[in-house]
């Protein structure tokens, strides 16, 4: 941030009072500008065992697989988006939404919010940010080729999960690449 998005001065570094990290201040008229993660939002839509999975469109990652997700909006609700992301990227149609992953990736300012949710139907196709929508069951899913450290983890959860039969939220820390 080079300026106060307030009054337009130009901001620096510095620690305010009563704060213990460098924040973004502007000079001229003391607004302090707080930088907080994003938030992605998604669903692990799953109909007869299979999960729905879209190969990305665009990048990162493109020709990638991921799960139906994408970043809460202001104002918008992490269900809203669930929903939202799920049929923008598959145009499909998800109901039963229950809190699944949160993985908190502090070294690229993000959080993952994932949720399990139920597929309605199989009415359903690549959105604008797919090239491809497809279920596929657990033992089919392409590990090598999953876009995100995140959503492979999900995924690596929720095949555990599968086998019992439970699925307990959790909130899981993401490790920076190597």
């Amino acid at each position: 941030m080079n300026y106060c998005s307030e009054c337009g001065a130009r901001v620096g570094l510095r620690i305010p009072e009563g704060e213990d990290r460098p924040r973004h201040v502007c000079p001229a008229c003391a607004a302090i500008h707080y930088q907080n993660p994003k938030m992605v939002v998604g669903t692990l839509p799953v109909i007869n065992d299979q999960i729905l999975l879209c190969r990305r469109a665009i990048d990162p990652r493109r020709n990638f697989w991921t799960l139906p997700a994408g970043w809460l909006e202001n104002g918008e609700t992490v269900a809203a988006c669930a929903l939202r992301e799920t049929f923008e990227e598959a145009w499909a149609t998800v109901t039963d939404l229950q809190a699944y992953t949160l993985v908190n990736l502090p070294h690229i300012n993000q959080l993952y919010l994932i949720l399990r949710a139920r597929l309605v139907d199989h009415d359903f196709r690549p959105g604008p940010e797919s090239l491809e929508v497809r279920l596929f069951l657990v033992s089919e899913i392409p590990w090598q080729n999953i876009a995100f450290s995140a959503i492979s983890e999900t995924l690596r959860l929720y095949c555990q999960d599968q086998a019992r039969g439970e699925f307990p939220f959790r909130i899981l820390d993401g490790e920076p690449p190597p």
